[in-house]
């Protein structure tokens, strides 16, 4: 016969890496999370074994296939590779580990509009084609970000990531018909309008930070200043983030200024790349893979 892994114990490995989740902020790749959680659980060899056919690690691909229950029941949210906590899902965290995945489960199958419960009772041990197929989506998503992330950060330089960002907005339908060049730029590096001449708004000034570092106020208060006439906005680009005190000055702030953080940029980046001028493909190529969806995303 084979081995069960209890629903109270698949609770308590899920409730551990949303647990997780939370300490680091709310949001993080799902194999980040999984490598600070192996250390903090004490798991059993059978949990550690590689299944047999795919050979994923048991446990993590137990965490990949009940996130789909998670997801469904809004206790997380996926986007790009990573993992984002609710506050639904912090709720959650305050129950018992069973009844904590027996409430996912069930609000699973209510959005799914299933009654068979013949396969919660007991867990699961042995791997599905279901198991396979989200845990191999689930790691494609996060390895391909990831490569972006890292070739962005990694091998192009800030005026490299300055010329992306004008790339995108040209992309998006924007003319732009200024970019810094290297060197000191007067608080602007690029401005884009929405006809050749700017004559109609909006009229976008661009800041473009590409660093490790989040944003500080200071940087968010000295383009405020740059935007004297009616109509302009503010874009700030921040490869390294923004924080928390950051998001509250702009949202305070009397000027119109958004903000794009590299998770924004990729995703834009994505979604306009067969609009993107050649020139602009050369510096950050894309190539679309097809493969065999998760039954659920």
């Amino acid at each position: 016969m084979a081995r069960k892994i209890s629903l109270e114990r698949i609770g308590e490995i899920m409730k551990a890496v949303l647990t997780e989740l939370k300490n680091v902020g709310g949001q993080a790749r799902l194999r980040d999370l999984l490598d600070r959680v192996e250390t903090k659980i004490n798991l059993s060899e059978y949990e550690k074994e590689p299944y047999t056919k795919s050979g994923y690690i048991r446990w993590r691909a137990i965490v990949h296939f009940y996130s789909i229950d998670c997801v469904k029941a809004g206790y997380i949210q996926k986007s790009a590779g990573k993992w984002y906590l609710t506050p639904k899902g912090e709720e959650a965290l305050k129950r018992p580990a069973e009844e904590f995945i027996r409430s996912a489960i069930t609000e699973y199958r209510a959005w799914k509009r299933r009654q068979s419960t013949s396969d919660v009772e007991e867990g699961y041990a042995e791997e599905s084609d279901k198991m396979v197929r989200q845990t191999a989506y689930d790691q494609a998503v996060e390895q391909a970000r990831s490569e972006i992330e890292d070739y962005i950060n990694n091998q192009l330089g800030p005026y490299d990531f300055q010329k992306l960002v004008a790339e995108l907005l040209i992309a998006m339908g924007y003319y732009v018909p200024f970019v810094a060049p290297p060197g000191r730029d007067g608080g602007i590096d690029i401005v884009a309008y929405k006809d050749p001449l700017g004559t109609s708004t909006p009229r976008i000034k661009v800041q473009v930070k590409h660093r490790d570092q989040k944003l500080t106020v200071k940087e968010v208060r000295e383009l405020e200043g740059l935007l004297r006439k009616e109509g302009d906005i503010g874009l700030i680009v921040s490869s390294g983030g923004f924080t928390a005190e950051v998001e509250r000055e702009i949202r305070a702030s009397p000027k119109h200024i958004e903000i794009m953080d590299l998770d924004r940029f990729i995703n834009l980046w994505e979604h306009y790349y067969d609009s993107i001028r050649e020139s602009g493909k050369a510096l950050l190529p894309l190539v679309k893979l097809y493969f065999l969806a998760p039954d659920e995303e």
